[in-house]
């Protein structure tokens, strides 16, 4: 054992209990005896800040993704197929025929209208985009069904043509100051009567029956649902519904399930898929989330770049020792592996409790934000740091994907190794002989 410890460059294999003893020695080596310790602690705290802040944010933008499709697919269907060119006695057997394609696990009808809204202490007429479907259909809608504040759908669709009930959202309802059994009108120029002094818009009350939040702004304040067989007399659709919805098991496949949907269908039919109406938001979130990444990446290296500094003014003070290492047989190979180590502990400790911390931070990212509100709330008071009316959604969502994790800890812990190439390197090639001159 003590000839393998005085002559490591002929009988320590790499990474060796020597190397690994030296490497260990100089990480926790103090100031005063030579080493770096406050340029390490920083090197160790900018990669763990650096990776937290990292998987943080791509938790958020992760969690922002999943919430706003989920909200899209959930509320409106995967794929739709317009009943414009169709005649009325072709839509049924139409619709028959698609339900029978793999992947598809409902189709229905719905008809869909834009309306104003008013009520007796609100009469600005603001938009409701209502949505006209079967009592059966919106039972399985189960977005709304598990986002419902108040009332119930129990008499939703119960009534002639349907009854009078709706089921609204809740920024519409605190916007119109209504609730569940009060009366809100609505009015549509679609189908509207003509007069000498123009067009004069149908105008029906309807009853609120239930209340939901799914947490997107734009849905909470504008749809509306309605029964079916209402809908069809509200705006005057004489029993042609405008299209037929269909729902799939995977929502990404919609593109290759059109062409198998218009294969079943058997007629010319138009259709586009919840891709193609949000195409350019799809985009611009994965854009988005793919530039975020790589910058905060450059952010990681940045900040393992320290180690750089620190692993410099190692080997400047450790020359001596280097020296005497070298003209005892230590090999440059061992040399440069020993600092290798002192560089890669650092970049991989701190790649380690940045993650943990990262994790930890996105599980935890609701208590998190109340508190965070709270304390701004105290130097702002009735300031909201995160505002559902300018970011579409009342909380802010996290999802950790551990395949991301990994990429990122691969990245952090690389980058650390990456950077410690040239200062173990020049350890390595220092000259005993300059280095023990002057001594």
């Amino acid at each position: 054992m003590n000839e393998r410890v005085q002559n490591p460059g002929r009988g320590a294999l790499p990474l060796s209990l020597f190397e690994r003893t030296l490497a260990t020695r100089y990480l926790r080596s103090r100031r005063s005896d030579g080493g770096a310790s406050l340029i390490t602690i920083i090197s160790f705290f900018g990669i763990m800040l650096a990776v937290m802040v990292l998987i943080v944010v791509m938790s958020v933008m992760n969690g922002y993704t999943a919430k706003v499709i989920e909200i899209m697919t959930g509320a409106s269907g995967h794929i739709f197929i317009y009943s414009n060119q169709l005649e009325v006695e072709e839509i049924e057997p139409l619709r028959q025929r698609v339900l029978q394609v793999p992947g598809v696990n409902s189709a229905r009808t719905m008809i869909f209208g834009n309306a104003a809204a008013i009520s007796a202490l609100n009469s600005d007429g603001d938009l409701a985009l209502v949505f006209g479907i079967e009592p059966e259909a919106i039972q399985s809608l189960d977005l709304l069904t598990s986002k419902i504040t108040s009332g119930s759908l129990d008499e939703f669709g119960v009534g002639r043509h349907g009854g009078d009930q709706v089921v609204i959202g809740a920024v519409m309802a605190r916007k119109f100051g209504v609730q569940v059994g009060d009366d809100l009108t609505f009015l549509s120029f679609s189908g509207g009567t003509m007069t000498p002094f123009g067009s004069r818009p149908v105008r029906k009350t309807y009853r609120v029956g239930a209340i939901f939040k799914m947490g997107a702004v734009d849905r909470d304040q504008h749809f509306v649902y309605m029964p079916l067989s209402q809908a069809d007399l509200f705006f005057k659709k004489q029993g042609k519904p405008d299209f037929i919805e269909l729902r799939v098991d995977k929502p990404f496949d919609t593109p290759v399930l059109k062409g198998l949907v218009r294969d079943a269908a058997g007629i010319p039919v138009f259709m586009e898929d919840w891709l193609d109406q949000n195409r350019s938001f799809v985009s611009a979130l994965q854009i988005e989330r793919t530039m975020m990444r790589l910058i905060l990446m450059l952010v990681v290296l940045i900040a393992a770049l320290n180690i750089i500094s620190g692993l410099v003014m190692l080997v400047k003070n450790k020359g001596k020792d280097i020296a005497i290492l070298r003209t005892m047989g230590a090999s440059r190979g061992a040399m440069m592996r020993v600092f290798v180590m002192v560089g890669a502990a650092i970049g991989g400790f701190g790649t380690l409790f940045g993650i943990i911390l990262g994790v930890l931070f996105a599980w935890f990212i609701e208590p998190i934000q109340d508190f965070v509100q709270w304390v701004f709330g105290l130097f702002s008071p009735g300031t909201l740091l995160f505002d559902e009316d300018v970011y579409g959604l009342s909380r802010l969502p996290a999802v950790v994907d551990w395949s991301e994790v990994a990429v990122i800890a691969a990245f952090g812990f690389g980058a650390s190794i990456l950077v410690t190439l040239y200062p173990s390197w020049r350890a390595s090639t220092l000259d005993p002989v300059e280095a023990l001159r002057y001594e």
